[in-house]
């Protein structure tokens, strides 16, 4: 079992060192999130209003404010630098050493990601604090809600990854991952409430969004953050990303076997 977590900590030093030689698109992944971030806010500071009078939905300027400032923390984690790696060794066949190696497959790809999760957090942390200084600090959830934050932030990550990690095992199947990354990050984008809080959808397409796994990647943690979702209601929502994690990380290592099938590797 040691050995096994040196192992996995090796992949995690190995993509974090990767990262940090390809900085250039490391930081140009995040840089469409950080655009997106600074668009929305321009938008919704017109809807709202500084004075935080207005309110649409629910939402005043700080809250929505606030709620932004989580989906841009939501988004930057786990970017696309890590399906770009994993579909480049699907698609050149360099995913054969990587089955040969004494490791799970899918443990060390989460791994992986995990090794840039920290220099994410260090642009999230930049970006929030640059934030926060130009237009003040937001209100914290009360005790019980900011840890239940704190925990929904936590599950965000596996469960991000898992998404990505399904959505790019289709390499195994298709050349094109490009539409495949196209796809997945339009309808997770929706979906989340990344775009455009959940609250203003139809009432039907809310309630499917709001119980869907792509919640767990901004909605959860946003709506906890400014107060939106608190108690039973708050606890039921991350109940949910649990569950979405579970489900989803069982139905990865059950398509990962189906996949082995049509890997072919100098025609063997």
């Amino acid at each position: 079992m040691r050995a096994s977590m040196r192992a996995y900590r090796a992949h995690a030093r190995a993509a974090a060192l990767s990262a940090l030689a390809y900085r250039g698109s490391f930081l140009l992944s995040l840089g469409g999130v950080g655009f997106q971030l600074v668009a929305l806010l321009a938008v919704w500071r017109v809807l709202l209003g500084d004075g935080g009078a207005a309110q649409v939905g629910g939402f005043d300027w700080p809250h929505m404010r606030s709620y932004l400032l989580v989906a841009f923390a939501s988004g930057a984690l786990v970017g696309t630098f890590v399906d770009f790696r994993m579909s480049f060794r699907i698609r050149s066949g360099l995913v054969a050493l990587d089955l040969v190696k004494p490791v799970d497959y899918q443990h060390a790809r989460l791994w992986e990601t995990v090794g840039g999760v920290w220099i994410e957090l260090a642009v999230v942390a930049l970006v929030s604090g640059v934030s926060m200084l130009a237009g003040g600090v937001p209100d914290l959830p009360p005790g019980p809600e900011l840890a239940l934050f704190a925990a929904s932030m936590a599950l965000l990550v596996p469960l991000k990854f898992v998404v990505v990690y399904l959505s790019t095992l289709t390499c195994f199947w298709t050349q094109n991952f490009i539409g495949v990354l196209w796809a997945r990050q339009a309808i997770t984008a929706l979906l989340s409430g990344a775009l455009v809080p959940l609250a203003y959808f139809p009432g039907w397409l809310a309630t499917a969004a709001q119980w869907s796994p792509f919640a767990g990647l901004t909605s959860t943690p946003a709506l906890i953050f400014v107060g939106q979702a608190s108690g039973r209601h708050a606890l039921l929502l991350v109940g949910a990303q649990l569950a979405w994690l579970l489900l989803l990380w069982f139905a990865a290592r059950a398509l990962f076997g189906r996949a082995l099938r049509q890997l072919t590797v100098h025609g063997g």
